[in-house]
């Protein structure tokens, strides 16, 4: 699909913090006995998204050039922004780059719901 191209995927430096925080309170939950929480969910989640977009880059909903927050533009010059949605109403942002070879996936949020309003400029 993708004409041989390797498709790679990676995390912000804050998506990387919010990912890292997961795993830890995922991890002391597991050694309290713990088996189902929210926190274990959303990691999943998080984890079968990267999954699918190691399949399928555009497996999200392309956000429209007029709705893109600037701080993407600005912070990690990202020409498209995509959003696919994760467990418990959560949000992951990611751009979309590559070349000849390659096909790279940058995760650069991962958003609650209302601070994902907040960027995106939603009003309840």
């Amino acid at each position: 699909m993708f004409e041989n191209k390797e498709i790679i995927v990676k995390l912000s430096e804050e998506a990387n913090e919010v990912f890292e925080e997961l795993n830890k309170i995922t991890g002391e939950e597991k050694q309290k006995g713990i088996e189902s929480s929210f926190h274990q969910t959303l990691l999943r989640s998080i984890q079968r998204v990267r999954d699918l977009l190691k399949q399928n880059p555009f497996a999200g909903d392309q956000v429209p050039k007029r709705q893109m927050p600037e701080k993407y533009s600005d912070k990690y010059d990202a020409e498209n922004v995509w959003r696919i949605e994760l467990a418990n109403r959560w949000r992951l942002v990611y751009t979309i780059t590559g070349n000849q070879v390659e096909i790279i996936t940058f995760i650069m949020d991962i958003y609650n719901h209302k601070d994902y309003d907040k960027v995106f400029g939603y009003k309840h």
